[in-house]
């Protein structure tokens, strides 16, 4: 069995090795959704270049094409490092439990593999390869991008609901069951909750960039078809994402109780619990601030006031989260879901325009709300992750192993230095991702006006059309 940490006995290094694994993810998250869903929605408008004899959207797709792998690069970077983190801060988690979850980061890193492949196969493929050839080569990209978030949710969900193996008299795991490792019972709603997120983000941040030109009075068809195309993607999976985020949520108040009362933040269980929007939860139990609505808590949980929510004190201090952690996964919690019900209001303004009209919406405010979108997806998609790990707090290895037990025994002095060393390399590392970006814009802006100053970007350039990143090469667009 798992040796009984008390608060005191939390080792030094462990407040740094989380605060490191803390910032790396978020930085790394940041990129995921263009990683899992970009490939899908350049695919979606190269078909659609294709099947119309499109200029402007194959020009579209390449741009984008080249943003997917600068993109890939950068990810390389950040992705590798966290690898590195698993082994090097929690070697009490990857020895004792790495044979029984390792599978999903095989499964990740095959996936990765295929990825840097494919892409490099579809970018040299738009100068010579035919260009039905080029599509359908490009075609396995956004299932080998689901693939690659298929292994991580499986790691990830393992840890939330440990299930697929048997503890030896020592307390280490044997007899593993592949199949039961990887299929828990979070896997099914966390991975698709996730891969739905990154459709709605992705959708929504490309749409954004179309939006602001919009905004400052770019009204051609380049724009037009860069905004509709993405933003109605992401239209379409908002309001299954909501379903999807209702669920998973009904799912955590089955599988992980005390997970969902800190993110409820429940203090004792009992029925007819009311719901709190934001509001801090204090040591003693007492809740200030935040918005108090009676029982909806046992009615969202249950679907009726008399539910059952099962409450923090249900279980000892040192198995549950603090007040603070618990305080932060419920404000956390309430962001994701505000931002998603904004959302939801926002696609449903798009498509009763669409369908009563059969037209974009003609009102500036439209616009802005559609240019921050992105932004806000992002926010989401970070506030579900410090849900996800925050709420499951003390265990690393849900009632199995705690972060205090899994922890490297590396000076702390050292994980800070370390902590600085790699936040100086991210700050590089992004800043130079947004230096390229930038770059590229202002390249693709030179060749969008051929003939110099006059309408922005209405039609493909002639050829040679422009370089689709600053170092690759020049692409010649579609061969039929």
């Amino acid at each position: 069995m798992h040796t009984v940490l008390l608060l005191a006995d939390v080792p030094p290094q462990t407040l740094p090795a989380r605060s490191m694994m803390a910032f790396t993810l978020a930085s790394h998250i940041v990129l995921v959704p263009l990683g899992v869903a970009l490939p899908l929605i350049t695919l979606v408008m190269h078909g659609y270049g294709l099947r119309r004899g499109d200029a402007t959207a194959l020009l579209l797709a390449r741009r984008w094409s080249a943003v997917m792998a600068v993109q890939f690069a950068i990810g390389v970077v950040t992705g590798t490092v966290l690898s590195f983190e698993f082994g090097l801060l929690w070697p009490g988690m990857m020895g004792r439990w790495g044979d029984v979850f390792g599978i999903g980061f095989g499964v990740e890193a095959w996936a990765f593999f295929l990825e840097a492949v494919l892409i490099a196969v579809y970018l040299y493929g738009w100068r010579r390869l035919p260009a039905r050839t080029h599509f359908l080569l490009g075609l396995p990209l956004p299932f080998v991008a689901l693939l690659g978030a298929f292994g991580i949710l499986a790691a990830n969900s393992w840890m939330n609901t440990p299930r697929g193996f048997t503890l030896d008299a020592a307390g280490d795991p044997v007899d593993v069951k592949i199949r039961q490792a990887v299929f828990t019972p979070m896997f099914g709603p966390q991975y698709w909750h996730f891969v739905v997120a990154m459709f709605v983000t992705a959708g929504y941040v490309v749409a954004g960039v179309y939006a602001v030109g919009w905004l400052r009075g770019r009204r051609d068809r380049y724009h037009r078809l860069g905004f509709t195309i993405p933003f109605t993607l992401a239209a379409v999976c908002t309001p299954v994402q909501f379903v999807l985020g209702d669920s998973i949520a009904r799912q955590v108040f089955h599988k992980q109780p005390v997970k969902f009362a800190a993110m409820e933040i429940v203090w004792k269980t009992d029925t007819h619990q009311p719901e709190y929007l934001f509001g801090r939860l204090h040591p003693d139990g007492s809740i200030s601030g935040g918005i108090r609505i009676p029982q909806l808590d046992s009615v969202l949980a249950g679907f009726h006031a008399s539910t059952e929510v099962t409450g923090l004190t249900s279980v000892p201090a040192n198995d549950r989260p603090t007040a603070t952690q618990a305080t932060l996964a419920h404000w956390a919690f309430d962001i994701m879901a505000g931002i998603g019900s904004l959302l939801a209001l926002l696609a449903l303004w798009y498509a009763a325009l669409w369908v009563l009209r059969r037209r974009l919406p003609a009102s500036p405010w439209f616009f802005r709300c559609a240019a921050v979108a992105g932004l806000a997806s992002v926010v989401a998609v970070e506030c579900g992750w410090i849900t996800t790990e925050v709420g499951r707090q003390p265990w690393i290895v849900y009632q199995n192993m705690r972060v205090a037990e899994a922890v490297t025994a590396t000076r702390s002095t050292s994980l800070w230095i370390m902590f600085g060393l790699v936040a100086v390399v991210y700050a590089f590392v992004f800043g130079s991702f947004l230096a390229v970006l930038l770059k590229m814009r202002a390249r693709w802006r030179l060749a969008g006006r051929p003939g110099g100053p006059g309408p922005p970007e209405e039609t493909a350039p002639p050829d040679p059309p422009e370089t689709d990143t600053p170092y690759g090469p020049r692409s010649a667009g579609s061969r039929r």
